[in-house]
C-alpha cells in the first residue's frame, strides 16, 4: 500500500508555529473528512478523530512547529524576535521566512546576525548567535520603525521559516519540521489504511497543537482512553541508538521512563514482524506523553517514531523509518 507522501509535503508547507496552527489543523480535518471520518476540533485547537466506537487507545502526534514571534520593531526597520521554543539559531541563520500580520498580510524576510556583512564586521564568524544579536530583515523598503508599522507589522506577529522540503530518489526526505509533521503522516496513513481495510479500531487519533511548548496533550481526549501511543521524532546523534531508516522505541527521556510493559509489547511486535527498530534513551527530550502524565492522566504511555537527524535544525529522515513506524502502529492496533 503506497504511502501518501504528497500529504507530508503539503502539510509541511503550511506554516504552523506553536500558537498559529489553525491552518494545519484545518488541513488535518479536511484530509480525514475526505477519508470518510468525522474529525473534531477541540476548544484548544487540537484535532481528534475516532476510528471506532469507545476508543481505548490514543495515538498522538503534534502539528505545531518551531518558529518565532515579533517582540519589537527596531529603529532601523528590522525586527527583534522571540523564539517559539527550541529553534537552533546556528542552523537558522540566513534562512528565509514569512511574517504573518494581524490583518492576514504576509511579508518575507531573512534571519540575520546584526551587522552581518563580513566586509564591515570582522567578528561575524565568532559572535554568539542569540536573539539579542540577530534580527529579521524585511524584504520591503523600510528604514525606520514607522515604515514597518505602516506595513501593518506589529509586535506579536508570527514568523515561520522556509521548510526547504526535498524528497530524494535515495528515499531520504530533508526539510524543516519533520518534527513532527512526519508523525502526522503516520496518523494519516493509519486512518487511510484502516478505512481501506474496512475495519474499525478502538483508536482515537490526536493531533496536538502546543507540544513544542510542553502542554499540547494535556487534555481533549475521549473519556474512554486508557493508553497513549505517542508518535514523535526519534533522536539521531551521538550516544543514542536511533537511525533515520528505522523506528525508534523510546525507553526513557528527560521526563522519565515510559511504560515498561507497553514498550516491551511494541518491541516484541517489531521483532516478530521484522520491523526495523531501535530501542533508545533520549537525553534531552520531552513529548506529548510527558504533558499528559503531568496533567494527571492515568494512561500507560509509549513513544515511538522515525529517526530524524539534526532535530530542530535542517532535519532529515528516510522513508524506511516512516514506513517502519507506520507498520509498527498497524501491527499493534491489530492486536487490541
Amino acid at each position: 500500500m503506497s504511502t501518501d507522501y504528497n500529504a507530508l509535503k503539503e502539510l509541511i508547507e503550511i506554516d504552523s508555529p506553536t500558537g498559529f496552527t489553525h491552518h494545519a489543523a484545518q488541513y488535518c480535518m479536511d484530509y480525514l473528512s475526505k477519508l470518510g471520518y468525522s474529525p473534531k476540533l477541540t476548544q484548544k485547537g487540537a484535532v481528534t478523530c475516532s476510528l471506532g466506537e469507545n476508543p481505548t487507545l490514543s495515538i498522538a502526534t503534534h502539528i505545531d512547529t518551531l518558529g518565532a514571534i515579533v517582540s519589537s520593531i527596531k529603529s532601523d526597520g528590522t525586527l527583534q524576535i522571540s523564539l517559539l521554543n527550541g529553534l537552533s539559531l546556528n542552523m537558522a541563520e540566513g534562512e528565509y521566512c514569512r511574517i504573518h500580520t494581524h490583518d492576514g498580510k504576509v511579508y518575507t524576510g531573512t534571519l540575520l546576525l546584526n551587522n552581518p556583512s563580513v566586509h564591515a564586521n570582522n567578528k561575524v564568524s565568532t559572535l554568539e548567535r542569540n536573539t539579542d544579536g540577530m534580527h529579521i530583515r524585511i524584504d520591503e523598503l523600510v528604514k525606520t520603525k514607522e515604515d514597518v508599522s505602516k506595513l501593518g507589522i506589529s509586535v506579536g506577529d508570527i514568523i515561520a521559516f522556509d521548510t526547504r522540503y526535498e524528497e530524494l530518489p535515495s528515499g531520504f526526505i530533508k526539510s524543516r519540521y519533520l518534527d513532527n509533521k512526519a508523525g502526522c503522516l503516520v496518523l494519516f496513513e493509519i486512518a487511510r489504511r484502516a478505512k481501506e481495510s474496512g475495519k474499525t479500531y478502538p483508536v482515537e487519533l490526536f493531533f496536538s497543537n502546543y507540544e513544542e511548548v510542553g502542554h499540547g496533550a494535556t487534555g481533549g481526549y475521549a473519556n474512554t482512553i486508557k493508553d497513549m501511543l505517542v508518535i514523535d521524532m526519534g533522536v539521531v546523534g551521538s550516544n543514542v541508538e536511533g537511525v533515520e531508516e528505522a523506528c525508534s522505541i523510546c525507553a526513557k527521556d528527560s521526563s522519565g521512563p515510559y511504560d515498561y510493559s507497553f514498550r516491551k509489547t511494541l518491541v516484541d511486535i517489531a521483532r516478530k514482524n521484522n520491523i526495523a527498530h531501535r530501542v533508545d534513551v533520549y537525553p534531552f527530550y520531552g513529548s506529548d506523553g510527558s504533558a499528559a502524565w503531568r496533567a494527571g492522566h492515568q494512561f500507560r504511555v509509549a513513544l515511538i517514531g522515525m529517526g530524524v537527524a539534526a532535530s530542530h535544525g535542517v532535519e532529515r529522515t528516510h522513508k524506511n523509518g516512516i514506513e517502519a513506524t507506520i507498520d509498527l502502529c498497524m501491527a499493534y492496533i491489530n492486536t487490541i
